[in-house]
């Protein structure tokens, strides 16, 4: 056997990891959010790209596999689903199985987070394993808001990503729909079927929508749906404890690997609110407005005109980005509360404002880790009765939370609990999610709710 070298492993990595156009290619979609990521495969199928979300969770044994178990528990379970998913296709294919059909999309951020390295892990295993060598990982990367050059064609790029923005916003959209009207429902069981069925729906009409550039006849569909959805909620039920669920982005909506956690709360007499995956987005988009304005100040100062022309630049584009992305994200929220009295999502800046306040982390810093601390801080102040912090065990970004936002809520007198995944199942975790609640109802009872 031909020995692989380190210049052979990072040789693999810079031509079979990167921006690949994806036409052609049976495009695999990880399953996050069981939301957002089918959305997202029905906006590059109307782009003409054959893409669908991976069935998550089943190859989590194949996952635990080939890691050694300190990796982040999320890039455990997206190689297991990949892993999963191609030995299927083996053995349904047979002698007709070409891995050059297929093209895996696993994004990425930089900074200390571990998600940048997911990829970089999942190409070297794949490698090791006969013909997987030859199945591309594409990817983007939060360090230029997730641009789509290189994926798509350029004369389509424009439309794609405001169909695909537009696609984030709907998923978080129905996933608020879910936990505004379950803990309300008139029977049991009737909402997750029709959220189901309205994912089912919206993916269609994306699919048909997306590449015409008819965004108000996807708006349009979601408005049906909101409408039937008010039909759901039984007005006798009074208001229960309002929860806001913030964390690590992957582990606290992907509903395995959390273990239903919001459902558990539920359970248990709560209306939780977890982050939007279109928060994330914006923070993307933000920083990139934010690291522009800090580069012309350095460069000002020395004068460098060329650098300052392209920093204005940059400031220009990804400011007009984030003010399209707000007010596309208003539009939607707006139509949704004609309707029914959902959570809106927060404005990244006035996190920002909140840390500087504060002055108990710092944009500066990175990682989810200055979302969810100031998240909880403003829910907190707006009344809400417990904060639960969600994420991998061992998660850097996510225990830095712990540490700052704990002895903050203490402090506020404010219910909070961190919980931790690494797809065990721990026994004592109920029962600390049980008596959470009761905190929860006892703050809810001295000080309502929002």
């Amino acid at each position: 056997m031909e020995k692989i070298t380190q210049l052979d492993t990072f040789r693999t990595m810079a031509e079979r990891v990167g921006r690949f156009y994806a036409q052609g290619k049976r495009f695999l979609i990880p399953e996050m959010n069981p939301m957002n990521s089918h959305l997202l495969a029905g906006v590059f199928q109307s782009f003409g790209t054959p893409a669908e979300v991976l069935e998550t969770y089943a190859g989590l044994d194949l996952g635990k596999k080939y890691t050694s178990g300190k990796e982040c528990f999320p890039c455990v379970v997206t190689l297991g689903d990949i892993l999963y998913f191609m030995e299927k296709e083996k053995e349904k294919l047979g002698d007709k199985f070409n891995p050059e059909n297929y093209m895996y999309f696993m994004p990425e951020a930089n900074g200390p987070c571990r998600f940048g390295m997911y990829n970089k892990l999942h190409r070297i295993i794949l490698d090791s394993l006969p013909d997987l060598e030859r199945v591309q990982i594409t990817s983007l990367n939060s360090d230029d808001a997730y641009d789509l050059a290189g994926l798509v064609p350029a004369e389509k790029m424009q439309e794609f990503r405001k169909a695909g923005y537009l696609s984030i916003v709907v998923g978080d959209i129905l996933d608020r729909l879910l936990w505004r009207i379950r803990p309300y429902e008139k029977s049991e069981g009737i909402t997750d079927a029709f959220i189901m069925d309205a994912r089912s729906q919206l993916s269609e009409s994306f699919a048909k929508h997306s590449v015409t550039g008819n965004l108000k006849a996807i708006l349009q569909d979601l408005e049906e749906i909101v409408k039937q959805a008010k039909g759901l909620v039984n007005p006798t039920i009074p208001r229960k404890p309002l929860i806001g669920v913030v964390g690590e982005i992957y582990v606290r909506t992907h509903v395995k690997s959390n273990q239903d956690t919001i459902r558990v709360l539920e359970r248990y007499g709560a209306e939780a609110v977890n982050a939007s995956i279109g928060e994330w987005i914006n923070y993307t988009t933000y920083d990139q407005v934010r690291g522009a304005k800090i580069a012309f100040r350095l460069h000002l100062k020395s004068l460098q005109l060329k650098e300052i022309k392209r920093d204005i630049l940059r400031y220009l584009k990804y400011s007009l980005t984030l003010m399209y992305q707000y007010m596309q994200q208003r539009k939607v929220y707006r139509m949704v509360r004609n309707y029914l009295d959902i959570i809106e999502d927060h404005k990244i800046g006035h996190l920002d404002t909140v840390l500087k306040k504060n002055k108990v982390f710092s944009f500066e810093v990175g990682t989810e880790a200055c979302l969810s601390i100031s998240s909880a801080l403003v829910l907190a102040r707006h009344g809400y009765n417990g904060i639960v912090n969600i994420f991998p065990f061992t998660c850097m970004p996510s225990n830095l939370t712990a540490s700052i936002t704990k002895p903050l809520m203490a402090k506020r007198n404010v219910p909070y609990i961190d919980v931790s995944y690494d797809g065990s199942f721990q026994p004592g975790r109920e029962a600390a999610l049980r008596t959470f609640m009761y905190q929860a109802s006892q703050h809810f009872k001295t000080h309502g709710r929002p």
